[in-house]
């Protein structure tokens, strides 16, 4: 999937087996990345999307989902969550459904999904996250109430 696609629809689980649905979400703007807790670059970008996470946490609309590619699930991403004090939601997908679906090549990979349901913006690889030109961009987003 790329930048002006429809997202594709999806139905995964949290840590606490809650299942969260990307029709759920419709009408907020989505940080969607696709990552694994082996992924050296997944673990270098991590620590800049939790300050994206902290600086956007507090605005209703927007949602930051981590989905973990991790073949042995929460067991295997709970310790890394809280050994690294991340608290972005993460989603398990162990079976890596979503990978097939969004046509990802490698982790990290993230979307970025206005409140329409499109794919606004698709990075391949670990980013800085916390950039003012990221924050800018989705505060635009953010600002743009047309549902």
């Amino acid at each position: 999937m790329a930048a002006g696609d429809r997202a594709a629809e999806f139905t995964l689980e949290d840590l606490n087996g809650k299942k969260v649905s990307l029709s759920s979400l419709r009408g907020k703007v989505i940080f969607l990345n696709l990552w694994a807790t082996w992924c050296a670059p997944c673990r270098e970008e991590m620590p800049a999307m939790e300050e994206l996470y902290n600086e956007f946490k507090g605005n209703k609309d927007f949602v930051m989902l981590a989905v973990s590619q991790d073949r042995f699930g929460a067991s295997a991403v709970k310790p890394y969550l809280e050994k690294n004090g991340f608290h972005f939601q993460v989603l398990l997908d162990p079976e890596n459904k979503l990978s097939d679906l969004y046509d990802v090549s490698g982790v990290p990979e993230t979307f970025i999904i206005d409140r329409h349901g499109r794919i606004v913006a698709h990075h391949m690889g670990a980013f800085d996250w916390s950039r003012s030109d990221v924050r800018e961009a989705l505060e635009q987003l953010l600002d743009a109430k047309d549902v």
